[in-house]
């Protein structure tokens, strides 16, 4: 059977395609394990940076606190979310692991997780609330706002100081554990670093669109600020300097959350396409990709990657936690 020489051009190319994306893939297309932790679906959900609890926000239960290793509930928080209107779209745990911030569109409330007491609830006099952070033993939160502000609390002294630097609505907040420094991006096309106790702008980053999302690595040494369309930068935290752009052929890609490595060598990125990436943050390359699995494999659905986390080694292979809209928590094993 003879072949034109375009249709042989496709095969190979086809072949290159497929030998591409194997090697792009986890050892195992698999999870090694996989938990239900919010049946029906969940609205908002974090892993703690050790991969020890995960918070998740559903309708059937409001909040839980989940202890990863036990696949336990340890608190449920469901004062938040009385009625379909309240529910908690955003959720933050502390570096140190002693603090959730929890919020919805109009209000947001800190919450003890060796207690499982509140302490505090405030609601906001103008605007929605669009992300939140919080420092380590919550003696700081950061809250931006869709008129453009953010502010940053301070629950011990009712302290509240606003960043003014924004024109347009926040998109992305976030701030280091000590709660010193706070980076913010927004629709004005700009990412700023800023002090939290002068408000005066540390680094601006300018992008060509409107700024989707902005990570600080809790040590300190990186920035991460991405656009809506083909930009993504990660920065040196101390110098403000450039280190490196992702690199990624796709007209666009959104990140719904992003995690640095202890070791300061890969980025971990989650997105609304149910896409898992690792990139070298040196180089800027994509080490390896997948997806989690939808909600219902039967049906072709979607999912949002609501958050990520580094697990222990496992004979130098690294752990992955993965936490998604389907409610389900995910642990993968990733090939070193």
């Amino acid at each position: 059977m003879l072949f034109s020489s375009g249709y042989l051009k496709q095969i190979l190319s086809l072949l290159v395609l497929m030998l591409f994306l194997s090697a792009c893939q986890p050892s195992s297309q698999q999870p090694l394990q996989r938990h239900l932790q919010a049946a029906g679906g969940a609205y908002a959900a974090d892993i703690s940076a050790d991969a020890r609890y995960s918070v998740v926000s559903s309708t059937l239960r409001g909040i839980d606190l989940w202890d990863i290793e036990k696949n336990q509930i340890i608190y449920n928080w469901s004062q938040q979310q009385d009625t379909a209107n309240n529910l908690v779209l955003l959720i933050d745990i502390a570096a140190n692991n002693s603090h959730v911030l929890t919020a919805n569109r109009k209000a947001f409330a800190l919450w003890n997780m060796k207690t499982g007491q509140s302490e505090g609830y405030w609601q906001v006099r103008e605007s929605n609330i669009r992300d939140i952070a919080v420092a380590n033993n919550g003696r700081y939160l950061l809250i931006g706002k869709s008129n453009g502000v953010v502010v940053h609390v301070t629950p011990a002294t009712g302290r509240r100081l606003e960043f003014l630097g924004h024109h347009e609505k926040i998109n992305s907040v976030d701030m280091l554990p000590n709660g010193r420094v706070a980076i913010s991006g927004g629709n004005d096309f700009v990412a700023y670093v800023w002090d939290t106790k002068t408000g005066q702008v540390i680094y601006r980053f300018n992008h060509p669109t409107r700024v989707s999302k902005v990570a600080l690595d809790p040590k300190g040494r990186y920035a991460f600020t991405a656009d809506s369309r083909k930009t993504a930068n990660i920065w040196d935290l101390k110098t403000g300097k450039l280190i490196s752009k992702l690199k990624y052929t796709q007209r666009q890609e959104i990140f719904s959350t992003v995690r640095f490595s202890a070791d300061g060598k890969t980025l971990l990125t989650g997105s609304p396409s149910r896409k898992v990436s690792v990139w070298s943050i040196a180089t800027g390359e994509r080490l390896t990709e997948w997806f989690v699995p939808p909600k219902d494999k039967k049906r072709a659905s979607g999912a949002v990657v609501y958050s990520v986390a580094f697990g222990d080694k496992i004979k130098n292979q690294h752990i992955v936690y993965t936490l998604s809209s389907s409610g389900y928590l995910e642990k993968w094993l990733i090939p070193q």
